[in-house]
């Protein structure tokens, strides 16, 4: 019996198995997102075949005390725009059963998974990227003591509507929390915890030649390996990681044969109305995915490892413009961020106090020098880099403060200038180093307990790219149901096309529906350093959201 069927056959069987636990507690969510798409010649949009476009998700868990279990259902046969063709499809690709005891914990079906901070393993899902690249196989969990946890997994990994029989991904993970075993460590308030992983990708060979006559010997397994510590103590927090990866020779990286690193330092401070943040990585050849031929980092699928963004995931409109994606080629980032809350009572402060923060992201190309001694870039080494030194280009930079300030008991804003350099060259492929200034203004007033009402301002200029954009936004909220959106991105340095939505939103109990209208930009969409390609669309909207 294939290992899905056999799962599935115990999901259902779950109320069997969980006969002598307390009730079964079921939970589960809905969500579609519905797009019915028009044609704009202006914004040159595509002209779909399809009236109705949609990405629609319904999810059921079943969980008792010492049984959980679960499935996902995906109908994707008309994706949303900016979605590959292999995205398409329909089925359960998602399921799991799941047993626990005081010692640890046993799943068998498809799951996801990180060690530490994600170097050399994190499988996860991301439906506004397209992203799930889940392992089907086995995972234990084992707490042999209070102070040590160990993690071994073994699966293949997901790829659209696929599980890979070409290869396997399995690993093992030890972390032990040292502050449970030295006696007086918690009692002064001092934690430290130390991790070691591990992981492994068996891949099938390949027939990759290098000319008519010679072909590649690929290597069938790459191993990973990730060492971390973690030490809390007062308001410092300290973390240390270091990764490295075997020769893995792939699309992305043109075949070299050169092995991956991945070094970090992150250290934090915070106390009552102050908070500092500083962080240095340094990543080089770590793109790490269970198929050596996907030709490009743009496909965001069969990924086994994540390198998280050091920049500031932005969430207005136009500080979101030209977001950063990690290079997986190899990078040196950094990230600076202080927060202080002025008190209340102080000329600065006024009555009710003012909240500044300060944050900078820096990103560098690594030092690259041509391996003169093989000469040809396929089948060697690649290059060699001075670990500290820098590269010749520029991939980002961010410098932006914001102010937050309460003027009285109904009314609030924020106001944040930011000034950007975003190498589109580096990230997209094209258009030299687009170099900003973005300014905004956020406020919300409660007008009665019934009605609120936020507004937005934003301008950013630049005298790259299609030049300066305004956006404008009003959102009026009528408790306790019902939000009307209205906003409108606005091209006015080189296009003058207008972006507009109109929304109506209602809400109630575990239901949220939205429908309007909407015509969007084309242009990056990013979480955590991974972006995707959405084009520019136009036509009516309607999401649906339900959690039970």
């Amino acid at each position: 019996m294939r290992l899905h069927a056999l799962i599935l056959l115990l999901i259902t069987a779950l109320p069997l198995l969980a006969q002598n636990d307390e009730d079964i507690q079921v939970s589960g969510s809905i969500q579609s997102d519905i797009l019915f798409p028009e044609s704009d010649a202006a914004i040159q949009t595509q002209r779909y075949k399809e009236k109705l476009l949609t990405n629609t998700f319904a999810e059921v868990n079943l969980s008792s005390r010492h049984f959980d279990a679960g499935l996902r259902f995906e109908y994707l046969d008309h994706p949303l725009p900016g979605f590959e063709p292999d995205y398409a499809g329909t089925g359960i690709p998602h399921f799991y059963i799941k047993g626990r005891t005081n010692w640890g914990e046993l799943t068998l079906g498809t799951f996801y998974e990180q060690f530490g901070s994600g170097f050399i393993l994190r499988t996860y899902e991301e439906r506004a990227l397209g992203i799930d690249n889940s392992l089907l196989g086995a995972r234990a969990v084992l707490r042999p003591a209070k102070w040590a946890t160990i993690k071994l997994l073994s699966g293949k990994q997901r790829r659209y509507w696929r599980f890979s029989d070409h290869s396997f991904v399995s690993g093992a993970d030890l972390e032990l929390n040292l502050d449970q075993f030295i006696k007086g460590m918690t009692e002064r308030g001092t934690y430290l915890t130390l991790g070691a992983s591990w992981v492994n990708k068996h891949e099938g060979d390949e027939n990759i030649l290098v000319d008519a006559t010679h072909r590649l010997n690929l290597p069938s397994n790459v191993n990973a390996f990730d060492v971390r510590l973690q030490l809390q103590t007062g308001g410092w927090n300290l973390l240390a990681e270091y990764a490295q990866k075997s020769q893995d020779p792939n699309q992305v990286n043109d075949y070299i044969y050169r092995r991956g690193y991945v070094a970090m330092l992150s250290a934090s401070y915070s106390k009552r109305g102050f908070s500092a943040l500083v962080q240095a990585k340094r990543s080089d050849n770590m793109s790490f995915r269970s198929r050596r031929t996907l030709p490009s980092p743009a496909e965001n699928s069969s990924y086994i490892n994540h390198l998280p963004a050091f920049t500031q995931d932005h969430t207005y409109t136009l500080a979101a413009a030209y977001p950063y994606a990690t290079n997986p080629d190899g990078e040196w980032a950094y990230q600076a961020e202080l927060s202080y809350s002025i008190k209340r009572g102080t000329w600065l402060g006024g009555k009710y106090g003012t909240k500044l923060k300060a944050n900078f992201s820096y990103v560098q190309a690594i030092d690259k020098q041509p391996d003169l001694l093989n000469g040809q870039k396929l089948g060697s080494n690649g290059y060699k880099s001075d670990f500290w030194k820098w590269g010749d280009e520029k991939y980002y930079q961010d410098i932006n403060v914001t102010i937050e300030k309460k003027l009285s008991n109904n009314y609030r804003f924020n106001l944040m200038y930011m000034n950007q350099h975003y190498n589109m060259t580096a990230v997209e492929g094209h258009g030299g180093m687009v170099k900003s200034n973005i300014f905004i203004y956020d406020g919300r007033w409660r007008i009665n307990r019934k009605f609120t009402l936020r507004h937005e301002l934003q301008y950013l200029t630049t005298k790259q790219d299609e030049g300066d954009w305004a956006f404008g936004l009003l959102e009026l909220s009528f408790q306790p149901h019902w939000m009307i959106t209205v906003s409108d991105e606005w091209n006015c340095g080189e296009t003058d096309i207008h972006y507009y939505q109109f929304l109506l939103t209602y809400s109630t109990g575990s239901h949220r529906i939205m429908g309007g209208y909407v015509r969007t930009d084309d242009g990056m969409n990013c979480s955590g350093g991974v972006c995707r390609w959405i084009p520019a669309t136009r036509g009516f909207q309607l999401s649906y959201n339900y959690n039970f």
